[in-house]
């Protein structure tokens, strides 16, 4: 099994390859500022056609129409 450091560990390697260090802290970063539902974001997105940019995209969009919804309420 796979400790939490090696997960964290290799996904921030991931970001880091496909983003670069900046924008894989800043979609970190991003990621924690806001309340963000990861698992109702995750349905319906199939990740095996999407890039590491489009998802970034995707969870950017979602989280901003996420916190207008809050705001509404």
């Amino acid at each position: 099994m796979i400790t939490d450091t090696e997960i964290k560990l290799k996904g921030l390697e991931i970001l880091a390859k496909h983003l670069g260090d900046v924008d894989a802290e800043r979609f970190i970063s991003l990621i924690q500022k806001e309340t963000f539902d990861y698992t109702k974001w995750r349905q319906g997105l199939n990740e095996e056609t999407l890039s590491v940019e489009e998802i970034s995209q995707k969870a950017m969009t979602f989280r901003k129409k996420a916190s207008l919804e809050n705001e509404e309420s």
